[in-house]
Order: C-alpha cells, then structure tokens, then sequence
C-alpha cells in the first residue's frame, strides 16, 4: 500500500514536471537562454536570464513613471495648483467635473479654504479649472503609479518569476507606493489649516513635503537599482585597492546627490528661492546677517528661508565637487566601457545642473526653469545609481 502512494505521488509530480517542461512559457525561455525551472508546493518558479530582463524592465518602467510623478508633482507646486483639490477619495475623485454645476460645487468647496480667502480671492472658475486639472492629474498619474508597481507584481507572482529573496522586496515596493498616496494627502491637509495666528500665503508643511518627495525619491532610487541589477549583466572589474575606494566614493557621492535633492523640498517649502537672487554671493555678503536669526539656532536649518538656501548652494556644490573628483579618481581605475560612461554622464549632468540652479535663481524662480531644474535633479540622482549598478561587486 505504502509502496503505491510513493508511486502515485511519484507519477504526479513527473507530470507536473512535464507540463512545465512543455509549456509556452517554458519554451520561450528556452529560446531566450539557460533556464532554471523548479517545483515546490506545486507551483513552478522559472528563474532565467530572459525573465530577469523582463523583471528588469518592468521595474526600470516603474521607476520612470515615479520620475514622471515626481516632475508633474513639481510643477503642481510651482503653478501653486497643489491646493486646488480640498477632498481625498481614492476612487470617487478619479471622475473630474463636468457640468456646470459640478464645478461650481468644487469652487464653493475651495472658495472655504484659506488659500483662496488670503491669497486667491479674486479668482475666476476658469482659473480654477486650471489649478484643479493640475492637482487632479497628478493624483491620477499617482493612482497610475500604483497600478504599474501592483498588477505585474500579482502576474509575476503567480508565474513563479519572483525568487524567494526578491518578494519581500516587491512586497516593500508595493506597500511603500500605498504609504506614499497616503503621505501625499497628508502633506496637503497642512495647507488647507486655519492658521488665525499667520497671515502668510498658505503653504503646505516644509517637513511634510520633504518626506513626501524623500519618500518617492527612495521608492525611485530602490526601483531603479533593481531594475537595472537585473537587466544589466555585472561587470567583472578585476578587485584592486583603487576600485575599492572607487566604489567607497561613489557611495558617498550618490548619498550627497540624494540629499542635495531632497533639500530642495526644504527650498520649495519656503519658496527660499525668492530670498538672495544673486550669485556667489548673497546680496553683498558671502554669509548672510540673518543665517542665525530664528532661535534655537536649529530650527534655521528647517524653517529659515536664508539658511535652507544657503544650505542648498553648500551641498549643491558640493555634490558637484564630489563628482568631478570621482571622475578624475576613475581615470585611475581600469573601467569597462559602460561604467566610464556613466561616470561621464554623472558628470556632465552634474555642470549641468548646477548652470540650471544658478539660472533659476538669478531669473527669480520662472517656472519653466524651476521645473527643468528639478527634473535635473532627479536625472544626475538617475546617473549617480547607474554608476553605482556599473561598479557593484561580482556575486562569486
């Protein structure tokens, strides 16, 4: 009896085999190149090269919908449409106004808020169409974000292409996209607050839209390590004590980009941008008189218009000095191609950038500029994680 369950069970699992060796799916990656095809609990896991390129890229799509999210979420600011919508509900508000009616029933709803009660009281509904649109697909590019990160993430699942140290980190990437709408809506309520004590133009929490731009960043920088981890093959850079501190560089220099990035929330926030429209200097000084004029003297760091600019240019700076040393650094290293390239573009972008800043800043902030300039800072954040995928050790 015992010896005819063994058999059965036997049979059993050499026809699942066997189905999954005749498969479409199996077949394909056949074509594709090696396949590692395994069973466990009934359930195949194809672990391939191909599949890890379809992995890679879907991941990297992700991460450039992020970019995207991150940009128009810029630009919502700067046109200062970022208010417009006073209600947050995920699928009800997917559907805008249409009537005439329903529009009006939106405009009365912000006419209740105090950026139309201080600052935009003489606002038409055609221009509040416009901010309203602005708000609106912003959210809805959010809302699209969440589809692209989930979906494949079910179908992927199922098809077995997720190893077992791979789908706690997609699980993290899903959740953390949910965090994000979350934290979204959380940044805008603090501006639509009665403040009776301020009459300052309403304005979202400086803190609140640091995290919520660290946060994407982070979610955007996690995508696109992993996407480009498995697309790219590893270079096999033979180890030496220069390539050693050659990466040791590149770690540090892509952790001052990211907070050189996140920064300029700070600078957003407070619309730091308007104070000190000169460079080197700031008005006739070098340090300004009122870098310290807010006690404790940390709460400069965060809140005082003078400071965060200051801070801004200081790591701006010094991003850009930390990359041109690293380039002239990997001039000492023997690189395969693709790592001298993305090392040059790290650097090209990183002038680039910094021309863009100090554009923006002398022209007073005009939005076009303003917005190529924080895109720019998601770019060189791009390159920087490239070069770290170029320069990652080779798994023996």
């Amino acid at each position: 009896m015992v010896l005819a369950v063994l058999r059965l069970g036997l049979s059993c699992r050499g026809h699942t085999f066997q189905q999954i060796q005749r498969s479409p799916l199996r077949q394909w990656l056949l074509k594709r190149g090696q396949t590692s095809v395994t069973t466990a609990g009934g359930h195949a896991s194809v672990r391939t090269a191909a599949s890890d390129r379809v992995l890679g890229r879907w991941l990297v799509g992700c991460s450039g919908l992020v970019l995207g999210a991150v940009v128009l979420g810029g630009v919502t600011r700067l046109t200062e449409s970022g208010l417009s919508m006073v209600d947050w509900h995920l699928v009800k508000e997917m559907k805008p106004p249409r009537t005439e009616a329903e529009w009006q029933d939106e405009f009365s709803k912000y006419k209740q808020f105090p950026e139309f009660k201080i600052m935009n009281h003489g606002m038409t509904l055609t221009e509040f169409k416009f901010i309203f649109y602005m708000e609106w697909g912003h959210r809805m590019w959010g809302r699209l974000v969440g589809l692209a990160y989930i979906l494949p993430t079910v179908y992927f699942w199922k098809r077995g292409y997720f190893s077992r140290s791979m789908k706690p980190r997609v699980l993290g990437l899903c959740g953390f996209v949910f965090f994000q709408g979350l934290l979204g809506w959380y940044m805008v309520k603090s501006g639509l607050e009665e403040k009776t004590e301020s009459y300052d133009i309403p304005r979202v929490s400086q803190y609140r839209l640091a995290a919520h731009l660290g946060s994407a960043l982070l979610l955007y920088c996690s995508s696109l390590w992993m996407g480009l981890t498995l697309m790219l093959p590893a270079s096999k850079i033979p180890d030496s004590r220069n390539l050693l501190q050659l990466r040791r560089f590149a770690k540090v220099t892509g952790g001052l980009v990211f907070l050189t990035a996140l920064s300029g929330a700070f600078v957003a926030g407070l619309d730091a941008g308007l104070v000190y429209n000169s460079f080197p200097k700031m008005g006739e000084r070098w340090i300004p008189d009122d870098l310290l004029a807010f006690s404790p003297a940390i709460k400069n760091m965060f809140e005082n218009p003078t400071t965060v600019q200051f801070d801004h240019r200081i790591l701006g700076i010094g991003s850009l000095t930390a990359i041109t040393g690293l380039y002239l650094f990997s001039r000492r290293v023997h690189l395969p191609r693709r790592a001298k390239i993305a090392i040059g573009c790290l650097t090209a972008m990183a002038y680039t950038q910094v021309v863009l800043g100090i554009s923006t800043l002398l022209l007073y902030v005009p939005t076009p500029l303003a917005a190529t300039h924080q895109s720019g800072s998601v770019a060189l954040l791009t390159f920087a994680i490239w070069v770290l995928a170029e320069l990652r050790k080779v798994v023996k």
